[in-house]
C-alpha cells in the first residue's frame, strides 16, 4: 500500500508527523511488515529522533546551521536564495528515506522516537511523503 502525505511547515525546524503516520498504518490493517517512508525534495530530510525534550531537536538545528552556513564564497548554486544550497546539502548529509518496522499493527517506535520531517528551508514549505506499507 501506498500513500502521500502532505506536511505543511512553517520553515527551518524540526517537525513531528509521527501521529500521521500511525494514523495510516492502523487504518491500514496491517500487523507486520514495514513502514517505508520518502520525502520527495532535495532540500529537506527524514529523521527519527527524540521526541520528549524539543532541546534536542533545537541542538540539532544550531549544529546542522553551524556545519553548513549560508553565503558560502564556494558556492555557485545561488540563483534561489542563501539558504538553497546549505539545504541541498543538508539533505545529502542526511536521510530522504527512513524504515520502520510495524509489529502488532503500531509503528515498533522506542519510548522516545518520533518521525521528523527536517526542513532546511526557511521559508514555509508544504512537503510530501510516500508512505510504503508492506508486509
Amino acid at each position: 500500500m501506498i500513500f502521500t502525505l502532505q506536511i505543511d511547515v512553517s520553515g527551518q525546524g524540526l517537525f513531528a508527523f509521527t501521529d500521521k503516520v500511525n494514523a495510516l498504518v492502523r487504518g491500514s490493517g496491517l500487523e507486520q511488515g514495514l513502514c517505508t517512508l520518502f520525502i520527495q525534495h532535495t532540500s529537506a530530510s527524514l529523521l527519527i529522533q527524540e521526541n520528549y525534550d524539543a532541546s534536542a531537536q533545537r541542538d540539532l538545528e544550531h549544529w546542522l546551521n553551524r556545519l553548513v552556513p549560508e553565503r558560502d564564497p564556494l558556492y555557485t548554486h545561488t540563483l534561489e536564495g542563501d539558504d538553497d544550497m546549505p539545504a541541498h546539502i543538508k539533505a545529502a548529509l542526511t536521510a530522504s528515506s527512513i524504515s520502520v518496522p510495524v509489529d502488532g499493527g503500531e509503528l515498533a517506535l522506542g519510548t522516545w522516537q518520533g518521525i521528523y520531517l527536517w526542513e532546511h528551508r526557511r521559508s514555509a514549505q508544504r512537503r510530501r511523503v510516500v508512505v510504503h506499507l508492506g508486509a
